[in-house]
């Protein structure tokens, strides 16, 4: 999560503390909103240790998005 959160801040301009924020309420509607199988992998993808992005990817592709 650390990644994203920094990736946030980044682009808002924004503290990481704002940052984090963000990214806890949106991970949060995501789970609330998705299907239970993707909702599931919400917390996997931000917690795990480098490689969001691919991570990232193959829940997309769970909602028909990426390649």
């Amino acid at each position: 999560m650390d990644e994203l959160v920094k990736l946030v801040a980044s682009k808002l301009g924004v503290t990481e503390d704002k940052a984090k924020v963000a990214v806890e309420v949106v991970a949060g509607f995501l789970k609330k909103n998705l299907p239970a199988p993707l909702a599931s992998q919400i917390d996997a993808v931000l917690g795990g240790s480098g490689g969001l992005a691919d991570k990232a990817k193959g829940l997309l592709k769970g909602l028909g998005g990426g390649d």
